[in-house]
């Protein structure tokens, strides 16, 4: 069981990054931070060009070389991991472009790094490939060109030398995880080849994107040898439980009973760039709901949680603002609504979720549950103000509490029996996370 957090600060650039991680996510004990693709692609304000590589030099829209660096030392300094965004299963689109950084490239062909050969192609011609179009067809997602973007054979021994060579150069700089797009469109086998040839003593983190479907070839299973994967259907299956009232009572048990891959190696989140874009359940524009939300993705036992934070966009296809992040010019910073939490999964532990109680009489919009002795939530989901009665059960050890959930300004008595010492309002949409390690007296 994984008992940090991660946050994907989607589009940010490299130093307001650094400035978070030393302001925010080091304070509040957040594990690692997922950073947008750092290497050189695509010209555009498009945030779908960072996925068209052109080619693997640390230049970007987020900054240059020198500021990754800078940025990577910084968050480690405050004992925060960076994730980079690893976009390996292809390269740039287009007959003829150029890279941010001015490197030029034509059809398939991104001398030095890659030529024609290197990419699949059609039989008789390397300039041209058959393209995605049958998820049931295992040879045709892995080896056809996703939505016109040429696809890097990564089972030849050149291709898997130059991306294992990216990696160790990223690790170089100090990265210590890495999320690998598109993974699904790459042989499970052929990933796991390029990431042993890796030469640096460094052993990091990688997580896998994998979208599995009902039927589908790609099954998640594939690469659990290789890396934790992407689990999208905790959020649709999750989320389908909080988006309709009195459905929260059926939470109790979220994991593989569900269908879901094994938790260990699973990494979970409401939404992410794409699905927000896309068939998430519940974005940012959703409110109080998607608060909801993820105040149960971080208190679950189930998964590695990350949390998105995001810009606002009508266009789904807009990039980022022209502003420094939180500073209320169209970006969301939704990952400061939580930080508490984050302390509060750490002292949970691998305690596993326990006392999971339905509290509205079998309405089923109010639930609480404890991890272990060590940890406590109350979730109201209903439109109305809940009081949590005197007598509850928490689990936790007599003291008094601080609700992290509302910047420590409240606190709750449990008393010599684990139990809630008197009623607690319980705003609408709202909760209370109590835990150890925010004890205010004992």
């Amino acid at each position: 069981m994984r008992i940090g957090t991660f946050v994907h600060l989607f589009e940010w650039s490299h130093g307001d990054v650094a400035i978070e991680c030393e302001a925010f996510l080091g304070p509040k004990k957040f594990s690692a931070v997922q950073v947008s693709p750092p290497n050189e692609h695509i010209v555009g304000d498009e945030w779908w060009t960072r996925y068209q590589p052109v080619s693997y030099a640390l230049e970007s829209r987020s900054g240059s070389h020198e500021a990754f660096v800078d940025m990577v030392k910084r968050c480690k300094a405050v004992g925060v991991d960076v994730i980079v965004d690893v976009v390996v299963n292809h390269m740039a689109a287009g007959s003829e472009g150029v890279g941010v950084n001015g490197t030029h490239y034509t059809n398939r062909n991104f001398d030095p790094l890659y030529s024609p050969d290197d990419f699949h192609h059609s039989e008789s011609d390397n300039q041209s490939n058959c393209q995605v179009n049958d998820y049931n067809d295992l040879e045709n997602v892995q080896k056809c060109d996703l939505v016109g973007l040429p696809d890097l054979d990564t089972s030849s021994p050149k291709v898997q030398k130059t991306i294992a060579s990216y990696l160790d150069n990223l690790l170089e700089a100090g990265v210590a995880g890495f999320r690998l797009d598109a993974s699904k469109h790459q042989e499970s086998e052929a990933l796991g080849q390029y990431l042993s040839q890796m030469s640096s003593t460094t052993v990091p983190y990688v997580f896998c994107e994998v979208i599995e479907g009902d039927e589908e070839a790609v099954k998640a299973e594939m690469y659990f040898d290789y890396c934790d994967v992407t689990e999208f259907n905790f959020a649709q299956e999750v989320g389908s439980n909080i988006v309709s009232p009195g459905k929260m009572k059926f939470l109790s048990g979220v994991g593989s009973s569900w269908g879901l891959i094994p938790s260990d190696s699973a990494v979970t989140f409401t939404d992410n760039h794409d699905t927000q874009r896309g068939n998430a359940p519940l974005t940012y524009k959703d409110g109080p709901l998607y608060d909801v939300f993820n105040i149960f993705l971080l208190t679950s036992d189930y998964g590695y949680p990350k949390l998105m934070s995001s810009y606002e966009f009508d266009d789904p296809d807009q990039g980022p603002p022209d502003s420094s992040p939180c500073d209320g010019h169209g970006w969301v910073c939704e990952h400061r609504r939580y930080g508490g939490l984050v302390a509060w999964r750490i002292s949970a532990g691998e305690n596993e979720v326990s006392n999971f109680q339905s509290l509205d009489d079998g309405e089923g919009d109010v639930i609480c549950f404890s991890r272990g002795n060590a940890a406590f939530v109350a979730i109201n989901r209903s439109e109305d103000t809940f009081v949590l009665k005197r007598g509850t059960e928490t689990n936790l050890r007599a003291g008094t509490y601080y609700n992290v959930l509302d910047d420590n300004e409240s606190t709750i008595d449990i008393d010599e029996s684990g139990k809630v010492s008197n009623d607690i309002e319980i705003g609408a949409m709202g909760a209370v996370a109590l835990h150890l390690g925010a004890m205010h007296e004992y």
